[in-house]
């Protein structure tokens, strides 16, 4: 990666240029404006660490043309000057993020690297995203995490077939998402994709709804009807809630995936039918075969490629993503200029464990960006049951903390870093691998936070 340090302070200059070299990172420094610009011409930049107040042109107006010249290039403001103003006037005209002086090389070091790892996820997520387009149109799977890449691979493999997929996991995971990526991978991606709540629909109804009935074959049938499965005739059914449907459409359910044709209440005649089935479920359909409340052969006929799709919580790697997914989603519905969420707020979002999984998440950025008063989510707009967990959960600003944004990182970064040393048992190589930092960098910190202390 390369960075381009901009600052006129050549002593800043060239600390922060030979610590980021000694870290592993191509280094380029220009003392202003002028010479920053003819450097990003020459050569191209990763990451730009500029400062705020320099002679001739300054960091807000050098801003734009950086980005200019380069659209993707990641820039740091730093200054001594202003506090959480000019930190959110600094996003708010793109910046990245803001660095307030003085600060240790280490701190510098450390935004770089968490604007590699966005970074790093967004490209996986751009490729994943070019390669699902067409298969999810409207409602993009976002994701970039090895437990989601393995269900995404499962799923283009199968999508191909007419095989009946049965996804299962918990509430929330986006197992509908999921059966849309199918249709739209497979060769029915031109005919329809219906979907069902199998335990929306009263038991009553639910056998008209998903074959069709004639006119007159119970009281209310003033007309004939087309059921489910005819409408999905050359596409795809998707049967959601599959663990709610009775026991006697069970029985119903299973001559039509073995003869694939229906009879609609009050017909004699059977109609065939082309439908391509994926069901999911929130149950343990294997239990409730053993407790009797579920057909042992229908859960063969259903379960022929079985996709598990993983909570939230055990794919914490996609919780960034999908914030920044939901964040762009809502700017365009609420009309709000939301341009992100603070270190420490999405550090607990990342640790909470998502009992109602990416539901749940898009639930609380919407909440969040209806409450934020800035153009940042902090803590403060977060619910309690979030901020209460996780890293860092007791380093919460009471009434008189400073509540800077510098305060907040400092803070976290504090609790975090304990965190690592207690997971490593003290042994500080271990943590700094645990925290993705150099021994040396760990150092300064424990220096700096007063940790190293016995």
């Amino acid at each position: 990666m390369r960075v381009l340090v901009i600052d006129d302070d050549e002593s800043l200059r060239e600390s922060l240029e030979l610590f980021l070299a000694s870290e592993g990172f191509e280094v380029a420094a220009a003392a202003d404006g002028a010479a920053a610009l003819a450097q990003l011409e020459r050569a191209p930049v990763d990451v730009a660490l500029c400062d705020l107040r320099m002679p001739g042109i300054d960091g807000f107006e050098l801003l734009p043309q950086l980005l200019r010249i380069a659209p993707g290039l990641t820039v740091i403001l730093m200054s001594a000057y202003g506090g959480r103003d000019l930190a959110i006037e600094a996003l708010k005209r793109g910046a990245y993020d803001y660095l307030a002086k003085p600060f240790p090389p280490s701190e510098a070091m450390l935004a770089i690297r968490k604007a590699q790892e966005r970074e790093k996820l967004r490209r996986a997520n751009d490729l994943l995203q070019r390669d699902l387009e067409r298969a999810v149109g409207e409602r993009p799977i976002v994701a970039a995490s090895p437990a989601m890449m393995a269900v995404l691979e499962l799923i283009e493999r199968a999508a191909e077939y007419k095989t009946t997929v049965l996804l299962t996991g918990e509430s929330g995971t986006g197992k509908e998402v999921l059966a849309r990526a199918i249709h739209a991978q497979s060769a029915r991606r031109a005919h329809a994709f219906v979907a069902v709540n199998c335990g929306a629909i009263p038991e009553a109804l639910l056998e008209s709804e998903l074959f069709g009935h004639a006119k007159g074959a119970f009281t209310g049938a003033d007309r004939a009807r087309r059921g489910l499965f005819t409408e999905a005739d050359g596409g795809t059914l998707f049967l959601d809630e599959i663990g709610e449907l009775p026991l006697p459409l069970q029985v119903k359910l299973l001559r039509v995936l073995q003869e694939e044709e229906v009879r609609p209440v009050g017909e004699s005649k059977a109609r065939t039918v082309d439908v391509r089935v994926i069901a999911a479920t929130a149950r343990e359909l294997t239990r409730e075969v053993a407790e009797g409340r579920f057909r042992e052969d229908l859960l063969y006929r259903l379960d022929v490629v079985r996709v598990t799709v993983p909570p939230l919580r055990e794919r914490r790697e996609d919780v960034p993503l999908l914030v920044d997914h939901f964040l762009a989603q809502l700017r365009a519905s609420l009309g709000k200029p939301m341009r992100g969420v603070a270190d420490d707020a999405l550090a607990r979002l990342v640790a909470y464990d998502w009992p109602g999984n990416v539901r749940e998440l898009e639930n609380v950025i919407e909440r969040a960006m209806i409450l934020a008063d800035g153009d940042r989510i902090t803590l403060l707009e977060l619910p309690e049951n979030v901020v209460s967990r996780g890293p860092g959960a007791a380093a919460v600003p009471s009434a008189g903390v400073d509540r800077s944004l510098g305060a907040a990182r400092r803070r976290f970064e504090a609790e975090w870093i304990r965190d690592a040393l207690a997971a490593a048992h003290g042994n500080r190589t271990h943590a700094a691998r645990l925290l993705g930092i150099s021994h040396r960098a760990l150092l300064y910190k424990l220096k700096e936070y007063g940790l190293g202390r016995s």
